[in-house]
């Protein structure tokens, strides 16, 4: 008696990132979302640098985050207009990252933010996912980022309006946050705090989302991090400068006074030597020693040295 067994078929392996659309097609809403992103990151630089010895950290930037297997597969997928993700390569498996795939990482960004071009409806979308007679429903990016991905930290900024929301997950849910007495909302993982700085950037004069640290000061730019530098470097040189003078003038004040001590030696040497040789004269024309001692202010012994010593020559 033979037994026949059929071959076992697996379904594929759910796809990676190399494997999923990086774009849907869609155009940047506006010309601030690109410099927005570009000064939210450089200035977090350094802290995740602080956080992230090992350079374990990504941050992606109008990039798709795959949480569900669909087709087509990017009507699965969430792009925040920035996010980051703590404690993954910056590169996946040693390739640059063409989206997130939380299926084969896991770990969900700590804050994900949204630059939006209108009342931020879009952003505040609750709308479940739900399938009714084999019609799915597509979730609002507000209940994905809640209950799928669960990002702790969320944040919509109305460009239009200079509107800022940040919403905390907390107990599953997200609550939204009160700024704090500078108007921040502070994010406790980073040590640093979210909120809006009005400036130049990038040839653009508006209102930006920056980071400030939990002491309220704000997160430099490389650019302005070198412009502190160089005015540092310069007050250190005006210092510099400063100091050289007003040693050069202790010196010429110094050498004033050994001039000026020198004169008034040369002048006493001079006034004792025309007193001596009055002496003599003095004398000479029959004055007593004590008289000439007073008439030129000597004692009798210097006027009696005197005379001896012109005697002896």
């Amino acid at each position: 008696m033979t037994q026949s067994i059929d071959a076992i078929v697996r379904p594929p392996a759910f796809p990676d990132h190399t494997q999923l659309p990086d774009e849907d097609g869609t155009f940047v809403k506006n010309f601030q979302e690109h410099p927005q992103s570009i000064i939210l990151t450089d200035a977090i630089g350094p802290v995740l640098e602080q956080l992230h010895p090992d350079g374990q950290y990504a941050i992606g930037q109008d990039c798709g985050i795959y949480w569900r297997e669909t087709e087509p597969p990017e009507t699965g997928a969430e792009a925040p207009d920035w996010f980051y993700v703590p404690n993954v390569p910056p590169q996946f498996e040693g390739q640059i990252r063409r989206s997130y795939v939380l299926w084969r990482e896991y770990i969900a960004p700590l804050i994900a933010l949204e630059f939006a071009s209108g009342n931020g409806d879009e952003e505040r979308d609750r709308t479940p996912l739900s399938i009714v007679e084999g019609q799915v429903t597509k979730p609002g990016k507000f209940w994905v980022y809640e209950h799928i991905i669960r990002i702790p930290y969320y944040g919509i900024y109305e460009i239009n309006n200079r509107n800022l929301e940040v919403y905390s997950l907390i107990g599953g849910a997200y609550q939204q946050l009160t700024p704090n007495e500078r108007g921040h909302y502070p994010i406790p993982p980073l040590g640093i705090e979210l909120g809006l700085w009005q400036g130049n950037y990038q040839n653009q004069t508006q209102v930006w989302l920056r980071w400030w640290d939990e002491q309220g000061n704000l997160l430099l730019i490389g650019d302005e991090r070198a412009q502190l530098e160089q005015l540092r470097a310069e007050q250190e040189r005006q210092r510099a400068e400063q100091e050289r003078q007003r040693a050069e003038q202790e010196s010429q004040r110094a050498e004033q006074e050994h001039q000026r001590a020198e004169s008034a030696e040369q002048a006493l040497q001079v006034e004792v030597q025309v007193r001596r040789d009055a002496i003599p004269r003095l004398l000479a024309m029959g004055l007593s020693v004590e008289q000439v001692a007073e008439a030129l202010s000597l004692t009798v012994v210097e006027v009696r040295g005197s005379s001896e010593e012109e005697k002896s020559t």
